[in-house]
């Protein structure tokens, strides 16, 4: 069923149906300016609803996607939500058994379907492609599939405006008198909604999504605390990713301020820091409408602590908890227990940032960003892996970048997603990266399939070796190093935005060790090659190596050594016999002066040269 032959529709809005997409992938250092997005189709809600019948409840399952992202409903009833983060050239539908939740004859399908339209590391959006498509069999006949007479309206409660991070997410200030009470249910009147515009140049391209569908599931606060009169604070614990659910029962108009925050204000250990130190002001409110209001957010955050301020009386305190959602992951595959309390406090915090950070796709952060980094997933998808013992998103993250290079063959530095940005220490890892995903799965197809993608990010840098084979001015990719800047240790090159002129460690060190790499999947596939590393890291030696202090330089022309220009070498078996020792001290003496990132380099890099 992977290949389904889609007799539903693209069902769309009415002011969507005649738009012409945006094309929104392109080179980031082109001088590239999109068409202007119109205003009143960001932040876009939609509801849309049908019935149907059945003759019996069993063997019954629905195809279903959407253009940002959906949450499914059947007889009121929370199904599921999606679709992973894909282009749209190889879009992700989900497949879900929906036996449990039907009743013989009648049924209602309810679908939110959410679309954002910013450009960001999130999703494919800010191209005007929108709406959903679904299909639902008994026993594999088709019964029900979207099309024109499908009802739908817009969800006029979400009335922020205010944007998160980096344009990241829209605060939902929801204002509970706009909300259509009751849409989900079986015996809703939809008789003046409109009829969904069918979109007949939709060009997704829909495969089944390989990846498990998330684990969301409801959980109370761990302490409650009350402040005062409508005023209370929520510990959750630890930091979890998510929305905060409510019920009150206010007068019409009456305010709820809703705040969420990773940590309490210092010396106010009462109130929460909603204004985080990652660029997400988590301050929201809450409009009341007379009745009894739930509040339903529809995108998640990354919190601990949520502090809420209510007129008296107003709060159902008892209803206080919040809806969790992450990749699945079984905990027991993988635990560890010492008699140290703080090494176990480490192996928490620890597994719970692997966890929380593995959404549909591995994020970066899931808040201010909630984008898949390539080389952020050289650490997460290890660890995931042993801690999982599940390499399904894996190779998900693997594949998205793989199709990055339908944009530039050297890989985006994130994706799938409609922000554009290249890091060239990021491509170089991507073989790297397939080649432990085959230690691991032993999945020599996989491996054959994707080895084309590995030569082809060769042949991209090759553009830039220089004479004795080493890269410089690798201008059309940003060098990063490490991150923040004041995390590199000083290292001395130009990093700006277009790289300086030259020839520096990092970037060649990454190079060295992306052929490296290559040559162990040529040998895995058993394809013959010419095996030119070793003339390369003669090259490497010669321009970076000072004999002296037996330590690896910089850049050609300086003579600092960062931590970074000596982590690498070592990881990547690089280092002169006769410096192994002295640099392997510098790095223990030095400590971890970079980035988390780099640690990952660093450990493993003294864990080979002991």
């Amino acid at each position: 069923m992977n290949n389904v032959q889609w007799k539903a529709k693209w069902i769309t809005e009415e002011r969507f149906a005649h738009l012409k997409t945006i094309n929104v992938f392109h080179k980031q250092m082109d001088n590239c300016k999109l068409p202007e997005h119109r205003e009143d189709l960001k932040n876009h809600h939609m509801l849309l609803r049908k019935q149907f019948h059945v003759t019996k409840t069993l063997g019954v399952y629905i195809n279903i996607t959407a253009d940002d992202y959906y949450k499914l409903y059947i007889n009121g009833s929370f199904v599921g939500q999606g679709p992973a983060p894909s282009y749209h050239f190889h879009y992700c539908f989900n497949r879900y058994d929906i036996s449990n939740y039907l009743l013989p004859g009648t049924n209602t399908i309810a679908v939110h379907v959410y679309y954002q339209g910013l450009i960001n590391r999130v999703w494919n959006s800010g191209d005007y492609r929108q709406g959903m498509i679904a299909e639902v069999y008994m026993e594999d006949k088709l019964i029900l599939c979207t099309d024109s007479t499908w009802k739908y309206s817009l969800a006029g409660e979400y009335v922020g405006k205010e944007i998160f991070g980096y344009e990241t997410q829209y605060a939902e200030d929801i204002d509970s008198r706009l909300k259509v009470a009751g849409w989900k249910e079986q015996d809703f009147n939809d008789l003046l909604w409109k009829n969904a515009c069918v979109k007949h140049s939709d060009d997704h391209q829909l495969v089944l999504q390989e990846t498990p569908h998330l684990d969301v599931y409801e959980i109370k606060p761990t302490v409650t605390k009350q402040l005062g009169e409508g005023h209370y604070l929520l510990d959750f614990g630890h930091e979890i990713t998510g929305q905060l659910k409510v019920r009150a029962c206010g007068k019409s108009g009456q305010i709820v301020e809703i705040m969420c925050g990773e940590e309490l204000e210092e010396g106010k250990e009462d109130n929460v820091r909603c204004n985080m130190r990652c660029n997400c002001n988590y301050r929201e409110r809450w409009i009341m409408s007379g009745k009894e209001d739930l509040l339903e957010y529809f995108d998640y955050k990354a919190f601990r602590y949520a502090e809420i301020i209510a007129p008296p009386d107003a709060l159902l305190k008892e209803s206080f908890s919040a809806i969790v959602r992450h990749y699945p992951m079984d905990e027991s595959k993988c635990t560890f227990n010492s008699s140290e309390p703080l090494l176990n406090d480490i192996w928490r915090l620890c597994n719970n940032g692997v966890k929380y950070g593995s959404q549909e796709v591995f994020v970066d952060c899931p808040s201010r960003e909630k984008g898949q980094y390539l080389g952020d997933a050289t650490v997460t998808s290890h660890a995931h892996l042993y801690l999982s013992g599940d390499l399904r998103l894996f190779k998900k993250s693997l594949e998205d970048f793989a199709r990055s290079s339908r944009i530039c063959p050297g890989l985006m530095a994130v994706a799938p997603c409609s922000f554009m940005q290249e890091i060239a220490d990021f491509s170089l890892q991507w073989p790297f990266q397939l080649l432990n995903y085959y230690m691991q799965s032993g999945d020599l197809e996989f491996l054959r399939k994707m080895y084309p993608v590995a030569e082809n990010v060769l042949a991209y840098f090759g553009k830039y070796r220089r004479e004795d084979g080493l890269l410089e001015n690798v201008k059309e990719k940003w060098n990063l190093v490490d991150w923040p800047q004041n995390l590199r240790d000083d290292y001395d090159f130009d990093l700006s935005e277009v790289v300086g002129d030259g020839c520096h460690n990092v970037i060649n060190a990454f190079y060295c060790g992306a052929i490296k790499t290559v040559n162990e999947i040529r040998r895995h596939l058993e394809i013959s090659f010419t095996d030119c590393l070793p003339e390369i890291r003669e090259a490497y030696i010669k321009a970076f190596y000072n004999k002296d202090i037996k330590m690896f330089r910089d850049s050609t022309v300086s003579n600092h050594c960062a931590l970074h220009s000596n982590i690498l070498p070592l990881f990547f078996g690089l280092v002169p016999e006769e410096a192994e020792r002295s640099i392997a001290d510098f790095i223990r003496k030095k400590g971890m002066h970079c980035g988390v990132y780099n640690t990952y380099f660093l450990l493993k890099g003294l864990a080979n040269s002991s």
